[in-house]
């Protein structure tokens, strides 16, 4: 492994997130945790933007295997036996419902000799879709696109997501059950709660239908009457004490603290200082930049001449409330809010990044701040402050030529953020 120059900002910062998401690549991370193959009928199935890697990985150890796997359109891997669907996400498609059907008839009539191995990742919850009777597919994507657009934090999206599902919130390993289940996981969300990876297809769930009418009126969803009505019924969520959970073990085999973990040790063997402000932040992206602009400000502010390079990192799940027609998302806006807050302030370059390598529904990952971000923002004639109004973070640092656009990455641990001062 090499050692990256701090003395180069950009390189040094796209190498530390590449090698955060490198730590976390299903074929690095899952051999493992996976048992010998077991005797008998063995069934993969799973959901996710990573999915389709740990397929590969599985196959890569066990074999060929019977069994179906739902990812992001472009995130496919080529497998032996595991047939990959590509769908749609962040918004479910008819591809996705399709899918998680044929999955569902997969597991029907399995029996207690048989293995079912489970591959959860986020995008699980868009990817793994069938609404709960009486809601239509087109009225799930208009709950879930206005979820997106809300500023909820993850937590309160996948309550609502749940109980308008028929598969979510352990109602997948339900339709498995007498079988026995393993489920890999790979955490997308703060804390890292199985519960809350993919909206847990195999975890048992204790909020209820007036926990998720809470979450649309705390949000401000509009839901049509269809959405209420199966709200005010009985859920099909699971219970965590359910019988039909009790042969299931969730296990997370990479999470976002691992990748910042990788991160520092890397920027360590550079000689520079690093603290690490979390690994489960939540928030609006811009309020965070805000709060961060400031701590690096007063950190430079006391800093000694000769005084060894220092890095902030951070990780979790911000957030947008969308206001503008803009195209954005949490990693962009935390970068041009965070750009407005340092206001050029030398010797500070930072980079704020998406795992999976999609910032809100755009194909690229982040972007990477420079002291003269501004500058040359002004130089081509856009407008910072009105790209911030707009939520158009991605135009105004593909503007710049800032954006980092890695392509599909595989495996998904959230969002990376460092700020570099040297």
């Amino acid at each position: 492994m090499s050692v990256p120059d701090p003395t180069d900002p950009r390189a040094f910062l796209r190498a530390l997130f590449d090698r955060a998401v490198a730590v976390a690549d299903p074929m690095r991370a899952l051999a493992a945790h996976l048992p010998p193959r077991p005797a008998g009928r063995v069934v993969v199935v799973g959901a996710g933007k990573a999915s389709a890697r740990m397929a590969e990985a599985v196959e890569a150890v066990w074999g060929p295997c019977e069994g179906l796997v739902i990812t992001r359109y472009g995130y496919a891997r080529p497998c032996q036996g595991i047939e990959i669907v590509e769908a749609a996400h962040p918004v479910p498609d008819q591809a996705g419902a399709e899918a998680t059907q044929r999955m569902l008839r997969l597991l029907a009539g399995l029996d207690e000799g048989d293995f079912v191995l489970a591959l959860i990742s986020g995008g699980a919850s868009a990817l793994l879709v069938a609404p709960t009777e009486g809601v239509s597919l087109a009225e799930k994507q208009a709950v879930n696109a206005a979820l997106l657009a809300s500023g909820a934090p993850i937590g309160q999206m996948n309550i609502l997501r749940k109980h308008l599902s028929a598969v979510k919130g352990g109602q997948l390993a339900a339709a498995a059950f007498p079988a026995r289940m393993l489920a890999l996981m790979i955490s997308d969300v703060p804390g890292d709660d199985p519960a809350f990876i993919g909206s847990g297809p195999t975890v048992g769930d204790g909020s209820t239908p007036a926990d998720a009418c809470a979450v649309l009126e705390r949000w401000n969803i509009a839901a049509p009457d269809s959405v209420r009505m199966a709200l005010a019924r009985p859920s099909g969520v699971i219970a965590p004490g359910d019988a039909r959970l009790a042969r299931v073990e969730n296990r997370v085999i990479a999470a976002p603290a691992q990748s910042l973990a990788a991160a520092a040790e890397l920027a360590e063997a550079a000689g520079c200082d690093v603290r690490i402000l979390g690994d489960a932040l939540e928030g609006e992206a811009r309020e965070e930049a805000a709060r961060q602009a400031a701590l690096a400000l007063a950190e430079q502010a006391a800093r000694g001449a000769g005084a060894r390079p220092l890095l902030l990192l951070s990780g979790g799940e911000l957030t947008v409330t969308r206001q503008g027609d803009g195209i954005g998302g949490p990693n962009a806006e935390f970068c041009l809010a965070l750009a407005l807050a340092l206001q050029g302030a030398p010797g500070l370059y930072a980079i704020a990044c998406d795992t999976d390598g999609v910032d809100g529904a755009a194909e690229v990952a982040g972007a990477i701040v420079t002291p003269d971000s501004l500058a040359r923002a002004q130089a081509r004639g856009v407008d910072p402050q009105a790209a911030l109004a707009r939520n158009d973070a991605h135009g105004f640092f593909g503007a710049l030529g800032d954006q980092v656009v890695p392509g599909p990455t595989l495996t998904n641990v959230n969002d990376f953020r460092a700020i570099l001062m040297g």
